[in-house]
C-alpha cells in the first residue's frame, strides 16, 4: 500500500517545473563547463548531491564538461609524503617532485571520485587530465614557479566528440609541455580555457563564497567585463576574488557567452542557476 506525504506543497513544486519550462528550452544542446572546488569537493554528501544535478542537466539536453580542483588534498599528500613546499609571492614552487604528487592527486584520487559519483548517480562520466589526446598543452606561467602551467593550446574537438558520445568530461587540471613536460594548472584558469576553447555557453565557476559582493556588500547579481574592471582598480573586488573575475574576463575573451562564479556550497546550486529566473550567483557578460 503506498502513502502520500500530504504535507508537501505540490503545488509549489508544479510551479517551479513550470517555471524551468523556458530555460530548459533555452540551454537544450547548450555546452555548460562547470568548475568544481570547495565544499561540493568536500564531503561524500555534496559531491552525490553535485552529481545528481549535473546528471539531471545531461538528461534534460545540456552537454556539461567537469573541471576540478584539489588543493586541500594536494596539501595533505605532500605533508604525508614529508614534500616541502616552496613559496613565491604567495604561490607554490611546483618541482619535479612535487608536479609528481600533484598529479597522482589529480588525475589519481579527485578524478576518479568525482567520475565515481556521476555513474553511481547514471551518468557516463570518463576521467581526462589535460594530457590526454593533447586537451591542454601549456608553457611554464612563471619560471620562478617551476612546473606550474598557462594553458596555450587547447584541443575541444575532443570534449565535442565526448560529448555527441553522450559522454560526462571530468578532467584533472594538469597540462602537457611542447617537450612532454607535466604542468600543474590552476583549476580555475583550467575551466576558463576549456570553456573559452569550447565556446561554452556558460562557465559555472563554483566557490565557497555568494558571489562577487559590491562596495555596500551585497552580492552582485549581473555584471559586465567593464564594470568589474572598474571594481577591481577600486578595490572593490580584491583578494581571492581578483583571479576568479580575471578567469571570467579571460572565458568571455576566447568566445564563452557568459560567466557566473557561484556558491558550491547552496543545495542544487547549478540547477538554481540554470533552471530559475533569480539565478544563484554573479553573472559576469562581456558587456
Amino acid at each position: 500500500m503506498r502513502t502520500q506525504d500530504m504535507t508537501r506543497d505540490n503545488a509549489a513544486i508544479a510551479r517551479t517545473l513550470n517555471e524551468a519550462l523556458p530555460y530548459l528550452r533555452r540551454y537544450d544542446d547548450a555546452t555548460v563547463v562547470i568548475k568544481l572546488g570547495g565544499h561540493a569537493m568536500g564531503s561524500d554528501e555534496g559531491m552525490a548531491s553535485f552529481a545528481r544535478d549535473v546528471v539531471l542537466m545531461q538528461t534534460v539536453g545540456i552537454n556539461p564538461v567537469i573541471v576540478h580542483g584539489g588543493g586541500p588534498m594536494i596539501n595533505g599528500m605532500l605533508a604525508r609524503l614529508g614534500v616541502e613546499s616552496r613559496f613565491v609571492n604567495g604561490k607554490r614552487v611546483t618541482d619535479a617532485e612535487t608536479v609528481s604528487v600533484v598529479e597522482m592527486v589529480l588525475s589519481g584520487q579527485v578524478n576518479k571520485r568525482i567520475v565515481q559519483a556521476l555513474n553511481a548517480a547514471g551518468g557516463r562520466a570518463v576521467g581526462l587530465s589535460g594530457k590526454d589526446a593533447d586537451l591542454m598543452v601549456c608553457e611554464p606561467d612563471d619560471p620562478e614557479l617551476g612546473f606550474v602551467g598557462r594553458p596555450v593550446r587547447m584541443n575541444a574537438d575532443f570534449l565535442q566528440d565526448l560529448g555527441r558520445a553522450e559522454m560526462i568530461p571530468v578532467i584533472a587540471p594538469i597540462g602537457t609541455g611542447e617537450k612532454g613536460e607535466t604542468f600543474n594548472v590552476n583549476g580555475d584558469t583550467a575551466a576558463g580555457a576549456v570553456a573559452g576553447a569550447m565556446k561554452a555557453d556558460r562557465l559555472l565557476l563554483l566557490t565557497d563564497v555568494a558571489g562577487v559582493k559590491g562596495a555596500d556588500g551585497e552580492v552582485v547579481t549581473e555584471l559586465t567585463a567593464p564594470q568589474v574592471r572598474q571594481m577591481t582598480v577600486d578595490g572593490t573586488i580584491a583578494g581571492g576574488m581578483i583571479p576568479k573575475t580575471q578567469t571570467a574576463l579571460d572565458a568571455l575573451e576566447d568566445g564563452t557567452r557568459a560567466v557566473v562564479i557561484l556558491d558550491g556550497r547552496v543545495p542544487n546550486a547549478v540547477l538554481l542557476e540554470l533552471f530559475t529566473s533569480h539565478g544563484a550567483g554573479s553573472l559576469i557578460r562581456l558587456g
